[in-house]
């Protein structure tokens, strides 16, 4: 394996990817989250038109994080043993096709079916792009490159809830997945002409078995720890963007058009966020930057709590602790994804790379259902999830970072 992946950076890059390449891996990352992100401002509509409760209406969001979260654990090892070009090809076929059903659904149960087929494809992106990026571009600029593409995944979820909420409030709900499919056939045709193979197929008698590499990723404690801090980092975000919709409909009686204005709070501090990592990367250690965003993160979510308990509960109470959640956010994560990667070896990047984004992608989809179990209508329901979560998150970047002198290199 060793000799494949050396051959491998020796083709991809002197190939020269360029600009055009960087920016279609930026793409690839941010289709499925962005079909996710549009769809907040749809829920209350599918609740309406179903006649379902929130929680069960709260499903079209949750279940696609699930089913992305899963996939990232199958593409992940088959990019590492097929290549990482085929397989974001039928990835992003199942993403065009699961946004063109989802338009036709005729049951929320059939819309939550279709959105599963949706999130499945959309995870190809999310587990990959990280992988390519290791390919072509080495560990020396792993933090650097990964920030560069998160900070044009989060343009995404800028513009995405404004365009969700005008094509609810001007087309119906259902424009908003026709949209989704469409975006998936671009980037079919862009993944088919512009993205080349980065990585040669393994050879099946010295790939080793899926379930003793996970097992080995597992029992790496360094690679477990970053990984759970972005998972609950990200669970801390997405529940409160799942928590803004209802609070902002429901508790402050706003339309789906200013949530989606008030939205864009959350991705612009996440791109300040990877701003701040991208200039900072190979200057602070991977541990001080996670340990960083983890404290800020928590920050933002003890003064939401705070919030959450006045009577003069505004949408700036939401969306101004949420802009500096994903600001810590947009800090940590980068260099907790770099460190996670760099961890697990050069022989397992795509499983490594997998299995990141599936823990990140589990506990925001965990934390979203939680949320929709404990509300009631107020906003104290999301300031307990998303504390539980900033909580959490930043005790395991205080392991990570007080046992930082174990590893002072990183290998691979």
């Amino acid at each position: 394996m060793e000799k494949f992946h050396k051959t491998d950076q020796i083709v991809a890059r002197e190939k020269s990817p360029g600009l055009l390449f960087l920016c279609v891996l930026a793409l690839i990352t941010l289709t499925g989250p962005v079909a996710i992100h549009q769809f907040f401002p749809a829920t209350p509509a599918v609740a309406m038109e179903f006649e379902v409760e929130s929680p069960l209406a709260q499903m079209t969001v949750a279940v696609p994080m699930f089913s992305m979260a899963l996939m990232t654990l199958v593409f992940g090892p088959l990019a590492d043993r097929f290549g990482r070009r085929p397989i974001l090809f039928w990835g992003m076929t199942l993403f065009m096709l699961g946004g063109f059903l989802s338009a036709g659904a005729s049951s929320i149960w059939s819309l939550i079916g279709a959105r599963l087929l949706q999130g499945a494809g959309g995870a190809c992106g999310l587990a990959l792009a990280r992988a390519i990026a290791r390919d072509v571009y080495g560990t020396d600029r792993l933090v650097q490159v990964i920030a560069y593409l998160t900070m044009a995944y989060s343009l995404g979820p800028m513009i995405a809830p404004p365009i969700g909420g005008f094509l609810v409030e001007h087309f119906g709900w259902r424009a908003n997945l026709l949209f989704a499919g469409s975006v998936g056939l671009v980037m079919l045709l862009l993944v088919w002409c512009i993205l080349f193979e980065t990585h040669k197929k393994a050879d099946p008698q010295t790939s080793g078995s899926v379930y003793k590499n996970y097992l080995t990723l597992i029992l790496n404690s360094r690679f477990s720890a970053f990984v759970l801090q972005s998972g609950l980092s990200s669970g801390a975000f997405f529940s409160l963007a799942a928590a803004s919709s209802p609070l902002m409909y429901d508790f402050l009686n706003r339309p789906a058009s200013e949530h989606g204005l008030y939205f864009m709070f959350f991705p612009a501090g996440y791109w300040l966020g990877n701003w701040v990592s991208s200039r900072l990367a190979g200057k602070l250690r991977l541990e001080n930057m996670v340990l960083l965003g983890s404290s800020i993160i928590f920050g933002a979510t003890s003064i939401f709590a705070f919030l959450s308990l006045s009577p003069a509960f505004t949408p700036l109470s939401i969306f101004l602790p949420g802009f500096f959640i994903t600001l810590g956010q947009g800090i940590a994560l980068p260099n907790a994804q770099a460190g996670a990667i760099s961890a697990a070896g050069p022989n397992l990047i795509g499983t490594a790379s997998g299995l990141s984004v599936f823990l990140q992608l589990f506990m925001a989809g965990c934390f979203t259902q939680l949320f929709g179990v404990l509300a009631d209508g107020s906003p104290i329901a999301a300031a307990i999830t998303v504390n539980i979560a900033a909580v959490s998150g930043l005790f395991f970047a205080f392991l990570v970072w007080i046992r930082k002198s174990d590893n002072t290199k990183w290998s691979g």
